[in-house]
């Protein structure tokens, strides 16, 4: 199913100027003014100048009564246009599907790639939290159709339109996010029709009449009823390999055998500049302009074809070929140097292999390691890193008693004590009494107070605990028997 992201970029010519210039500050209001007849009026304006009524059309003249303190800089949209294609081709890493829409947005069609990010929700606030941290204000939603997600970005408040919920979504929304011109909004209002919804349920015939075509094709590519393509852009400097055919293909082995022809030519070209690949996005072109996009991901740089071909296999198999695809083109949308080996030395290619299988199939972030931190508290003394990162040099004490399994975090146990600060008796753990056979500690872990001042008075009395059953439980006391402390079951042992 079609997923696209329409961003949105409502300051982008002043928020551009601003990371390029330094300013000025982002308290202040900022403008940009173009030459329109005799008169000078706002091409655009950021967020501040917002707030204070200022609106792209106001002469300056008006503008300058409003706001006195007003930063005014002259417009330059080819530059703007210029910089907007760069973002869009930056946006590359969360999708092979990515277009600029001028003047201020950018189509993703992020199908097939929203996993990679743990779901559309979180590829959409990771989108926007990079773009905030550079000073690029944004607001972007997914839908379904790229009509509906130009709409709810800029007139709504959801980010992700439900599959299938074009309609729901789009029709409480003012006929301005229909991208009419603006004499068939004048005429709309004239008529009291301000929403979508109004205008969807006037007959078509009449509708088209009064409002022409372009009313009515607006409003289908809204709910979804016409497709609306997008070209995407693929970067000058990125390596590719085109294949075109006589006649449009669409069996599974004419994909197969289609995609280990493109990744054999592409790799001969990544040899001559000693790269590997790090991500390969394949590109179908269907013979009705409905693009599909595949992206894979390799563990380490590799040039090795029939496994690169291999990666996208799982995939080809839920491509929709239409009437057929006419026309595919592999990018190396990612690469790293890759220098030659000598044959017969053991480097662990077939565990990147392996690593690549299971990221292509379970997706990048879900294959991974654990290593070693540098932390007195359990819970914090591992992370997660890529499956063939490089070894950190840090590793546990050999001597150090830990469970084979933490419970992230500790769950609250009823405890029985004879006397206090020593181990219980018996614990009641998710409704199960367990009674005590032996114990072993205290082992006492005081809080990190360098990391925050909170934890200077925290304490931890830790104990490996064997009940009756011959279960092995690592219980801890958060504070001496007199303070109040609790009990936790912190882990568990083999």
């Amino acid at each position: 199913m079609r997923r696209v992201v329409s961003l949105f970029l409502p300051s982008w010519p002043t928020d551009r100027l601003r990371r390029r210039k330094g300013g000025p500050p982002r308290d202040e209001p900022f403008v940009t003014v173009v030459q329109e007849g005799s008169r000078r009026i706002l091409a655009s304006v950021d967020a501040t100048a917002r707030c204070l009524g200022l609106r792209p059309g106001l002469t300056v003249a008006h503008a300058q009564a409003m706001v006195p303190s007003l930063h005014i800089v002259e417009a330059t949209p080819e530059e703007d246009a210029t910089a907007l294609t760069r973002l869009a081709t930056w946006c590359l890493r969360y999708a092979p599907l990515v277009a600029p829409d001028p003047p201020d947005g950018i189509w993703i069609d992020i199908a097939g790639a929203a996993h990679l990010f743990g779901g559309e929700a979180l590829l959409i606030e990771d989108l926007i939290g990079r773009l905030a941290r550079n000073g690029i204000t944004a607001s972007a939603t997914v839908a379904d159709a790229p009509g509906a997600a130009w709409a709810v970005a800029r007139y709504g408040e959801i980010r992700v339109v439900s599959p299938g919920g074009l309609v729901e979504a789009v029709a409480a929304l003012p006929v301005e996010a229909l991208r009419l011109e603006p004499k068939i909004l004048e005429a709309l209002r004239r008529l009291g029709i301000d929403r979508i919804g109004q205008l969807a349920a006037m007959p078509r015939a009449p509708m088209v009449r009064r409002f022409g075509h372009a009313a009515a094709l607006r409003l289908d590519q809204a709910f979804g009823h016409v497709f609306e393509p997008i070209s995407p852009i693929i970067p000058e400097e990125t390596l590719s390999q085109r294949l075109a055919f006589a006649e449009p293909i669409g069996r599974l082995e004419d994909l197969e055998r289609m995609t280990a022809r493109l990744a054999t030519k592409l790799c001969r070209k990544l040899e001559k500049r000693s790269l590997g690949i790090r991500r390969l996005d394949l590109i179908l072109r269907r013979t009705d302009r409905r693009d599909a996009a595949l992206r894979v991901g390799t563990a380490r740089a590799t040039r090795d074809a029939p496994h690169l071909a291999r990666l996208f296999d799982e995939q080809l198999g839920t491509v929709d070929p239409g009437f057929g695809i006419d026309e595919a083109v592999l990018v190396a949308s990612r690469t790293e140097p890759l220098e030659e080996r000598q044959v017969g030395v053991e480097d662990g290619a077939g565990l990147g292999r392996l690593v690549d299988r299971l990221g292509a199939r379970l997706g990048q972030s879900r294959v991974y390691r654990l290593a070693s931190i540098e932390s007195r508290i359990p819970e914090r003394s591992v992370k997660r890193i890529p499956a063939l990162a490089p070894p950190t040099g840090v590793t546990w004490p050999a001597r150090l008693p830990r469970p084979s399994r933490l419970l992230d975090p500790p769950e609250p146990v009823a405890a029985m004590a004879l006397v206090p600060d020593h181990p219980p008796v018996s614990f009641v753990w998710r409704r199960v009494r367990h009674r005590v056979r032996q114990a072993d500690g205290p082992e006492r872990v005081l809080g990190e107070w360098w990391i925050r001042d909170r934890e200077m008075a925290a304490m931890r009395d830790y104990y490996r605990i064997e009940t009756e059953t011959g279960a092995r439980f690592w219980l801890f006391r958060d504070a001496p028997a007199a303070d109040g402390g609790r009990w936790w079951l912190h882990g568990l042992s083999a």
